[in-house]
């Protein structure tokens, strides 16, 4: 397997999750900014696609929760998205412009509906971030086409299928798996999903876990405890702090790769 410039960190990784935005403005350049001020390297975002195939970092599949336009996202052209603001004052970044931000900061994708696929491979290479990115999706078969049109250096997560396999299964002898990460819930409800098992099996396959989204410092002391691998969080203040207590920070990338 190829030694992926994104997973190169010292762990466990400390993602940011939709930036830092204790203000609400969730997925903005602001956001983002605060967090690499408060010294993450691992972003985590979501792609987005306007009906004139331009790639956002967004969450939502509409503009109504989180700006003050409504309408959905893919079916309104760029010229139109432009022009909301979330939280009524930040725009929408391009997925380009987050991506060539800053160069030794790395991204964690997660391609939203197929109609991301395209637009997302093309900012992807055309701001030349192949190194610094992962791809993630609630769909296996939308990572394995990112990862087709990308090629084997694409560093992407395990699909549903795959991760939930590692839950249910454990690892199989000799079994390999394209994906080199899985990206997961730390609970189902009140019961864990991450447990001293999963990361047993992930650990024999060589896979990293990185779980989302943790804000309460007890269930992040939980995981940590447990040896996962990284950690997606709305609080990058709280984990930031846990991670200094416990001697683990900076949980941050070694420098360009």
């Amino acid at each position: 397997m190829p030694d992926y410039g994104f997973l190169a960190g010292a762990t466990p990784l400390a993602f940011a999750h939709r930036g830092f935005a204790p203000d609400g403005a969730e997925n903005s350049m602001t956001a983002f900014e605060r967090a690499v001020s408060l010294g993450y390297r691992y972003l985590e975002t979501d792609v987005r696609v306007t009906s004139d195939g331009v790639a956002l970092a967004f969450h939502d599949s509409t503009l109504n929760r989180m700006t003050d336009r409504r309408g959905r996202v893919d079916a309104l052209p760029w010229s139109v998205v432009r022009e909301a603001r979330i939280a009524g004052r930040e725009p929408i970044p391009l997925l380009s412009d987050l991506l060539a931000a800053w160069p030794d900061v790395r991204i964690n994708l997660d391609v939203k509906s197929d109609l991301g696929i395209a637009p997302a491979t093309a900012a992807i290479r055309r701001t030349g971030t192949l190194e610094r990115v992962c791809v993630g999706a609630f769909s296996g078969r939308r990572i394995l086409a990112m990862r087709r049109v990308l090629g084997p250096r694409l560093c992407t997560s395990l699909g549903p299928r795959e991760a939930l396999g590692l839950r249910l299964t454990g690892s199989r002898r000799g079994h390999r798996y394209a994906g080199r990460c899985a990206q997961v819930p730390a609970r189902l409800g009140r019961a864990p999903f991450v447990d001293a098992g999963y990361l047993a099996a992930a650990n024999r396959l060589g896979v990293q876990v990185h779980v989302w989204t943790v804000n309460d410092p007890a269930e992040m002391t939980r995981l940590l405890d447990l040896g996962v691998h990284g950690i997606m969080t709305d609080r990058a203040d709280v984990l930031r702090d846990l991670l200094v207590a416990r001697g683990e920070w900076p949980a941050v990338a070694d420098g360009p790769p």
